[in-house]
């Protein structure tokens, strides 16, 4: 192993050269992952409405956009790490910023809609090198009283980024267009591989036996990915693709097949002997539940806020600023409190203060006036009085909701295993946090999509089961040129009523998490090791 970076002692509170540029280089790399989900949400409508598309609809294709991406870094987050401790992680790490930025900038460029789907799928692989990377190397460059303060840092810069990140990609996608949101990163990379390479040192882990389950991930990525592209294109298609029912088959194999792989590799990807653990099996459960209905939840806000009601990408992204500033303000108090009192009372009663705010949402009015901010017009910064009564409740009740649920989860997953499996446990936590939106987001577009065309049938007269109909008027997305003002307020009336529905199943899958936590928890686990060397592992909301 490579000399380690000195170490500053309590009494030197600065840092070196070298741990300054580590912490510069890991914030930009991860903070680029985490930034590019909140852009691109407030980019799915434009990307919508200006990208061609002849293979897939508009929503078929960003619900592509966003849970494609999140299955495949879901898939390879594992395997990525591993990766990582065996060939370098400062090479890994490095290889991971070059993927991003290359694939960051094709985004920006794609021709079509299919080819912008494709480029994110590879973005997400490249996504996986970096976000336990960046973890590993600040791991390396500090000790000590020195660690705790630099992931603070980290944590604060991308609970930064989580905040500004909505009002950011709002601004650029208003003014400059939705492409520049993926280009904007490849300057940045460029200067945190530059950095990397001359400024970061490198490590490994030297008993890593440099034997990987690559056959565990390939499995993996198939049953998340052939469940969620057949169930969306399927439904997408009226259950008339059979490229729809042959990768719902290969999902549906795959994913038996996975835990019996799992059981006979003699170096899983994923070890089963984990989920004895009553505690983590648990945590894991709730995890993929609570996740799930809140990337969810982000997804469907951000197309029904711009693409029905009028929002533009600055005002859906300020509306939901109080949400990222409880997050910021309101984990480390309330990791405290769940340190003392217990963390199984905060993992039940946040996911149902998030169903509360679902609720809510569940009755947003077909006509609420749209928040339509503009930095052109300081004036229209100021909100309407429909956004502060039907969406901002929302935020308020689902934020706090959101603070109660990130530092308890995070403390309860880390005390409930050794500390010599802590890095697979909190990779496997990543994994299933980030593959709930692909899985169950598929499955509620089934009802979601179902209703609109029912509603829109029913109100127009219009022949929903036909393609070129489907293709015209794609749920919780304007129609397309040429439909009647009468189509036009059916199809928006028709969206809102999904829209409930989508937001009434999220909040179903709220109250499962917290249910999962009441019952699989108990109370002597929520008080478990709640230090500063299990805070990074954090969910990013």
């Amino acid at each position: 192993m490579t000399a380690r970076a000195s170490v500053p002692t309590p009494a030197d509170a600065g840092m070196t050269a070298v741990q300054r540029w580590t912490l510069v280089c890991t914030v930009i790399g991860s903070g680029a992952v985490f930034l590019d989900g909140t852009i691109v949400n407030a980019a799915l409508k434009h990307i919508g409405q200006e990208l061609p598309a002849t293979l897939i609809g508009v929503l078929e294709g960003q619900a592509y956009i966003v849970g494609g991406y999140l299955a495949v870094l879901a898939a390879l987050l594992i395997l990525a790490g591993a990766l990582s401790d065996h060939y370098g992680r400062r090479r890994v790490y490095a290889i991971g910023l070059v993927g991003f930025a290359a694939t960051s900038a094709l985004c920006g460029l794609a021709p079509t809609l299919e080819w912008l789907v494709v480029f994110r799928l590879i973005q997400g692989a490249a996504g996986a090198l970096l976000i336990p990377g960046s973890l590993a190397l600040i791991t390396h460059a500090f000790d000590g009283v020195a660690r705790a303060r630099a992931f603070g840092i980290w944590a604060a810069s991308t609970a930064a980024l989580t905040v500004l990140g909505p009002i950011i990609g709002g601004t650029i996608v208003d003014t400059v267009g939705w492409r520049i949101a993926f280009l904007v990163n490849v300057p940045l990379l460029a200067f945190a591989l530059w950095a990397t390479v001359t400024h970061v040192q490198e490590s490994r882990d030297t008993e890593s036996t440099g034997r990987f389950d690559w056959l565990g991930a390939l499995v993996a990525a198939l049953a998340v990915g052939g469940l969620a592209f057949g169930v969306i294109r399927g439904q997408a298609n009226a259950w008339a693709d059979i490229a729809a029912w042959i990768a719902i088959a290969i999902g549906i194999v795959s994913l038996i097949a996975f835990p019996i792989l799992m059981a006979r590799r003699p170096h899983p990807l994923v070890p089963l002997e984990l989920f004895r653990n009553r505690a983590f099996a648990s945590i894991n459960i709730a995890t993929f539940f609570i996740y799930g209905g809140l990337y969810v939840t982000f997804f469907y806000q951000a197309v029904i806020l711009q693409g029905v009601l009028g929002y533009t990408a600055l005002g859906a992204g300020l509306i939901g600023l109080p949400s990222g500033i409880m997050l910021a303000v309101l984990s480390t108090r309330i990791g405290t409190l769940a340190g003392r009192y217990g963390s199984r009372r905060f993992l039940v009663a946040g996911p149902l203060l998030m169903a509360a705010g679902l609720l809510w949402y569940a009755r947003l009015p077909y006509g609420s006036a749209p928040w339509k901010a503009s930095i052109d017009d300081p004036a229209s910064l100021i909100p309407p009085l429909d956004a502060i009564t039907d969406v901002l409740p929302f935020a308020l009740v689902f934020g706090l909701g959101i603070s109660c649920v990130v530092a308890p989860l995070t403390s309860t997953l880390m005390g409930s295993i050794s500390g010599r499996f802590s890095g697979i446990g909190s990779a496997i936590n990543n994994s299933i946090a980030r593959v709930g939106q692909p899985l169950l987001g598929a499955l509620i577009f089934i009802p979601i999509s179902a209703a609109y065309y029912a509603s829109l049938g029913s109100a127009t007269g219009l022949d929903t089961a036909d393609s070129t109909i489907r293709r015209a008027f794609q749920p919780l997305n304007p129609p397309a040129g040429g439909a009647t003002a009468d189509q036009v307020a059916a199809s928006n009336m028709a969206s809102i009523e999904a829209f409930h529905l989508a937001m009434l199943v999220c909040a179903v899958l709220l109250v499962i998490g917290a249910a999962v936590s009441w019952y699989g928890l108990r109370e002597s686990v929520g008080a478990a090791d709640t230090s500063p060397a299990a805070e990074p592992q954090q969910q990013s909301a």
